[in-house]
């Protein structure tokens, strides 16, 4: 019999040819939520901090979060699904849509491993028809007369570099399963995810960044180029 099979997508960059976070975070900027200018130095610092491999997780949730934190449940919801309209349904691309469609045609289970935060990364998973997401979770203030609303902080593994390792190992467990018992492919356009791109199957460095595609060909890495005319740069691995 053959093995249960995963598809795992990254989302930003790979699915999507937008960043959701920094293109969230514009959009409630417009909206006057926070301060543009000081919005993108902030955000600028923690990208650059992302790229050198030496972003603290914890800090960036909080900063990315704060603004919805601050608006509250009833605000937030509205304007994320102006989001999801305005923004992110026009960046949805047929050829990613169709990518998904196929593997859960061939009957695998399509989850999307982002380290984006659950809130803003919810609708969007639901869209592309994901069977499950695995994102940075934030915890909700559920004291007694808490708001029930986001907190900013951290709940559980975050899945990020190897987090994502560790939250996909933690889903297979509740399965009672281990890597051997499926078979898995990850797309990814990070070399953050290089770890959850060792243990699939097969790795496929999609839109991939500079260091992601130096390793992808000398290992013989799949190359998709996904929101590229020339859809496919490289030979199955």
């Amino acid at each position: 019999m053959s093995l249960p099979k995963l598809a795992l997508f990254d989302l930003d960059h790979t699915l999507l040819p937008i960043d959701s976070d920094y293109s969230w975070g514009q959009f409630t900027a417009a909206r006057g939520w926070t301060d543009p200018v000081e919005f993108t130095r902030q955000n600028d610092a923690f990208y650059a901090q992302y790229k050198a491999g030496t972003l603290n997780i914890y800090e960036y949730a909080r900063f990315a979060t704060a603004a919805f934190v601050r608006q509250g449940e009833a605000q937030s919801l509205a304007a994320h699904a102006d989001y999801m309209r305005t923004v992110v349904q026009p960046a949805i691309k047929p050829q990613a849509l169709k990518l998904v469609q196929e593997h859960k045609a061939e009957g695998a289970t399509v989850i999307v491993v982002t380290a984006t935060n659950e809130f803003v990364t919810g609708p969007i998973a639901k869209a592309f028809g994901a069977d499950a997401l695995m994102a940075v979770d934030i915890e909700r203030d559920t004291r007694p007369g808490g708001t029930g609303w986001f907190t900013g902080e951290v709940r559980g593994i975050p899945s990020f570099r190897e987090g994502k390792v560790q939250r996909v190992e933690a889903w297979l467990a509740e399965r009672g399963w281990g890597w051997a018992d499926v078979h898995s492919t990850f797309y990814s356009d990070s070399i953050n995810d290089l770890p959850l791109l060792e243990k699939a199957n097969v790795p496929v460095a999609t839109n991939p960044d500079d260091p992601l595609r130096a390793i992808a060909q000398a290992r013989g890495w799949r190359i998709l180029e996904l929101f590229n005319t020339a859809s496919d740069s490289g030979a199955a691995g």
